[in-house]
């Protein structure tokens, strides 16, 4: 069986690595296609080195654009590298312009498609992840939920029958990632900050919001290591905000091993990202989200994650009792990646 994988973003070279893996002990011949959406070398090259993932075979080299351009220059590109590798399966991860690039080129020259972390919904169609990831479910051929309500989801808009419960590939790497972090790092007690992550559009771009959510966090009773990604570094300079003001201590991107160290030592996250909530639940470490919704409303079901739209409701949700612990694996239990092969391969 001949996979090819196309990713181009931080979120799915992590989930990769998982696949990745998994893939090399079995009969798969795998192409690993990196479209160059993430290229800074923090975003991009520090996953593929610290997560063990193979050299890319085909690296596209897109960069930034809007999102027209970018998903169209990855579309002329990807048709090329389809037809040289002729794979059995286009796999494609999460919710980003490469995601829908990758599956519309498959679809168009009628390789399969398969969709991992596929049922995912926000239901705010301003973003633009949710008309990637809605798109590409209707796209593909096989669709790898991560979650049962993700399938449930996807039985709701008719496509429950090609609908898998593989779990959670991130459950895969968070598990060897921690295991080899404490099996190199001594034990720790949480340090008395908060680590925090912001980057999406409707956080960035609108400087009012902007300014109020680095207010917040500037005014944080307990320090807040902010690693900037480029995008907030780029907006709020164009929006004159100065990041680097009270409790905020600004660090540039870390490593994926980095990140998780820093949030295992921390006493809670602040975030807008999709992977960073469920890492958090998953660390059971306390998340607040800046945002209006979550696909990963488990994590708000069981109490170790707050959505916080106002300095208010920010400043509450960091300042809130510890949550009740929960054995609960809405996720799986680290075995997601032996379940995409498998579903593949039944598929094939």
């Amino acid at each position: 069986m001949k996979v090819l994988s196309v990713v181009g973003a931080r979120p799915q070279f992590v989930k990769l690595s998982a696949i990745a893996r998994e893939f090399a002990l079995r009969d798969v011949e795998h192409v690993i296609v990196h479209t160059g959406q993430h290229y800074d070398e923090m975003l991009s090259d520090a996953f593929f080195r610290d997560l063990d993932i193979p050299a890319p075979d085909e690296s596209l080299n897109i960069g930034s654009a809007g999102h027209g351009a970018q998903t169209g220059a990855m579309l002329a590109a990807l048709d090329d590298v389809l037809l040289r590798h002729q794979p059995d399966w286009v796999l494609v991860y999460g919710d980003t312009n490469s995601t829908l690039a990758a599956a519309l080129s498959a679809v168009k020259l009628h390789f399969p498609v398969a969709h991992l972390e596929a049922g995912l919904r926000s239901f705010n169609r301003r973003m633009p992840e949710e008309h990637n990831r809605v798109l590409t479910d209707h796209a593909a051929d096989l669709c790898l939920a991560p979650t049962a309500s993700a399938v449930e989801q996807l039985a709701r808009e008719g496509l429950g029958a090609i609908a898998v419960d593989v779990g959670d590939v991130m459950v895969d790497v968070l598990n060897h990632v921690r295991n080899s972090l404490q099996a190199s790092d001594e034990k720790s007690e949480p340090s008395g900050t908060f680590v925090a992550t912001i980057h999406r559009a409707e956080n960035t771009d609108d400087p009012a919001r902007l300014e109020m959510i680095v207010r917040a966090l500037a005014s944080s009773p307990l320090p807040v290591t902010l690693f900037a990604h480029p995008r907030l570094i780029a907006k709020a300079a164009e929006a004159n905000i100065d990041l680097e003001r009270g409790s905020i201590q600004l660090q540039p991107p870390a490593s994926y091993p980095a990140l998780v160290r820093a949030v295992l030592a921390s006493s809670g996250v602040i975030t807008d990202s999709g992977g960073l909530q469920k890492e958090a639940f998953l660390l059971r470490v306390p998340c607040t989200t800046l945002r209006t919704e979550t696909e990963w409303q488990e994590t708000v079901d069981l109490g170790w994650n707050v959505l916080a739209n106002s300095a208010e409701e920010i400043l509450a949700a960091l300042t809130r009792a510890i949550p009740s612990p929960t054995d609960a694996s809405p996720y799986g239990i680290g075995d997601a990646s032996s379940r995409v092969y498998s579903a593949l391969a039944k598929a094939h």
